[in-house]
């Protein structure tokens, strides 16, 4: 049988699903992968980086490499609204791609009920350029889920996503500044982190609140994942 593909854009996304998978560090197309199962059934794990050339880069190697029974986004997502609660799992109808308006529909796996549009950017949205996202439909950012929904799509591998909120777009919490304390392959960034911390020592309790908002999320969205796998 054809192993499941669980595709993270970020390390930490990534750690929620290793006790569940029971992930191991291998390779996989020339470079880092990790494998696990799931109830007895086959499982791989990647980390392609954050925004959407990566993740295009990272399906080509995964995708290049095994056919799997089902690719499956795990990680977060940023609420367009401010009443959405952090650590809510967003099931969208569709993804849309910001630069290409191109939409991939959302096949869900497992049960639940799918809501409105993910929007797929490689830039930080800004509070003004939301109430036009809401107007479409829009209930949550991200920057890999149409790269990887259009590379599945084109192999003819079924995809699905889960994505947790673990911040608002609304509140500017998450910004240039802010994106830059990690690097592109989602490790933190030591020295950004050191440089911001300096310029706004008073955003200190701000940042360990975020911290703890994302490690919600990133389990929320782990354990819908595995969840459906087991319902699916």
């Amino acid at each position: 049988m054809a192993p499941l593909a669980f595709v993270c854009a970020m390390p930490m996304e990534l750690r929620a699903l290793a006790r569940p998978l029971g992930l191991r560090r291998s390779e996989l197309g020339g470079g880092p992968a990790h494998v696990g199962s799931l109830d007895g059934r086959e499982a791989v794990a990647i980390v392609t980086g954050m925004g959407t050339e990566l993740a295009a880069a990272g399906m080509a190697r995964l995708l290049g490499a095994v056919t799997p029974e089902r690719v499956i986004v795990v990680g977060i997502t940023g609420a367009v609204d401010e009443d959405t609660p952090i650590g809510t799992v967003v099931l969208p109808e569709r993804v849309i791609d910001s630069a290409t308006g191109r939409t991939h529909e959302h096949h869900l796996l497992g049960p639940g009920t799918t809501r409105g549009a993910l929007w797929t950017t490689d830039v930080i949205t800004p509070a003004s350029e939301l109430p036009p996202l809401r107007a479409k439909g829009v209930v949550a950012l991200d920057m890999e889920t149409a790269a990887i929904a259009l590379a599945c799509e084109e192999a003819g591998v079924p995809w699905t996503v889960f994505r947790a909120v673990s911040d608002r777009a609304t509140d500017g919490t998450v910004d240039d500044e802010v994106f830059r304390l990690f690097h592109q392959d989602g490790t933190p960034n030591p020295r950004a982190l050191v440089r911001y911390l300096l310029r706004h020592p008073g955003r200190i309790p701000t940042l360990a609140r975020m911290g703890r908002e994302s490690k919600l999320a990133t389990e929320r969205a782990a354990a819908a994942a595995i969840a459906a796998v087991r319902a699916g």
